[in-house]
């Protein structure tokens, strides 16, 4: 993250003596949930003007009236009737579909908050940037499969981009930009998951059940099944990679099991610091609709003395070989880190509908990945169709690869 970047959140900030104007896209997912629970608490700082949704009408419908949202829209087209039907006389205008999506992110807005899951995030996050907003960004194909288009038009248009995942947000709170130059390395922690002391051979026979029980966060499905595999883990470097003025060997992983500290930057005077917080999600979210302000969050704070002991250790990539891959996607580049995100997404889903076993995850993305390079279908994404069209290569190659496993 640069010192344009930082420099334009300061200047894009709402004035004083008025709210800050939101839009908020994934606003029934847990980011967004959370994002709204912030805001709810602190009415008089914040407007909402549109809210954003996949397909829940009647939950879109509820957070909308909660916080008198000036326009709600669904992704999906065949859900607008029972969209409208649910906002009936409340005077909230609504729509439905890839216009009104674009609609809601191109309304006068101070922050786009970017919590769309998956590939169908990039194109209206990538409108955000386009249009010159700031974006609290938490949707990770944005920067995993284009992060030098998403980063390159935003430093053309001058849009802001704070990073909303809590290992990103926390790097972003130490990082003297100042002195950029002065970084040694970036470390980013992973809890190690519910598997971290399981050998090789009993993960080969986990459940999905079990792979869900992530220890310290409350995630979605996939997440908590990346988390399992160290996937996660190796996403957020790809995307570290783009967000912060660093080379790819300053970028590390560490597993730090009790998930207490979220990130560390190290210089070359030999500083390491460090940014720590309970893992809530809240923090984060509060730390970019805040910025460069801070705001009060009910979130439970941490007793150091009670905690006693912090650890760490170092990523086992042989029984956790899906961070491997993505650390190699990363070197590689090009279309290689969106082949690996659609690869992975086919496989946990998979795996989710138990068509698939727990270690075949990684070797699905192995496969994709080498079938596909050597096809010449991983170069350079132009644009974010070319980006997309690569998503979708990875995709079909991906089931077929589970569909050859299921025989």
């Amino acid at each position: 993250m640069d010192h344009t970047t930082l420099n334009n959140t300061q200047a894009s900030a709402s004035p004083a003596d008025r709210p800050l104007r939101l839009v908020i896209l994934g606003a029934t997912g847990s980011i967004g949930r959370s994002t709204l629970d912030i805001v709810a608490r602190e009415p008089e700082r914040f407007e909402v003007v549109a809210l954003v949704a996949d397909r829940n009408a009647a939950a879109l419908a509820g957070l909308a009236r909660s916080v008198r949202a000036g326009f709600a829209a669904l992704a999906s087209e065949d859900r607008g009737a029972e969209l409208a039907a649910a906002l009936a006389g409340s005077g909230i205008a609504c729509g439905a579909g890839a216009g009104a999506v674009l609609d809601a992110v191109l309304r006068p807005a101070d922050m786009v908050v970017a919590a769309i899951v998956g590939s169908a995030g990039l194109t209206p996050t990538f409108a955000a940037v386009a249009a010159g907003r700031t974006v609290a960004l938490a949707n990770k194909e944005c920067l995993v499969c284009a992060g030098e288009l998403f980063m390159g038009e935003a430093r053309r248009t001058g849009a802001t981009v704070l990073p909303v995942d809590s290992e990103h947000n926390a790097i972003f709170q130490v990082l003297e930009t100042h002195n950029a130059a002065e970084v040694e390395k970036i470390i980013l922690t992973a809890s190690g998951g519910p598997f971290r002391r399981l050998s090789l051979e009993a993960m080969r026979t986990v459940t999905a059940e079990q792979a869900l029980k992530h220890p310290n966060w409350d995630m979605g499905s996939r997440i908590s099944i990346d988390s399992a595999t160290l996937m996660n883990k190796g996403l957020e470097v790809i995307e570290a990679s783009h967000l912060f003025p660093v080379r790819h060997d300053q970028l590390e992983v560490l597993v730090h099991p009790q998930s207490v500290v979220h990130g560390l930057v190290q210089y070359r005077d030999g500083s390491l610091l460090a940014q720590m917080g309970a893992p809530d999600m809240r923090t984060p979210i509060a730390h970019c609709l805040a910025f460069p302000q801070r705001m009060a969050v009910p979130v439970r704070r941490l007793d150091l003395a009670s905690l006693g002991t912090l650890t760490f250790e170092r990523p086992d990539t042989a029984r956790f070989p899906a961070l491997r891959l993505a650390l190699e996607a990363m070197r590689a580049g090009g279309g290689a880190p969106a082949a690996l995100n659609a690869a992975d997404e086919e496989a946990v889903a998979a795996f989710l509908a138990g068509r698939l076993g727990f270690l075949d995850i990684a070797a699905v993305v192995e496969e994709v990945l080498g079938r596909l390079e050597g096809q010449g279908q991983l170069g350079r994404p132009e644009s974010i169709p070319v980006a997309l069209d690569v998503d979708r290569a990875a995709r079909a190659a991906a089931r077929e690869a589970i569909a050859r496993r299921q025989r």
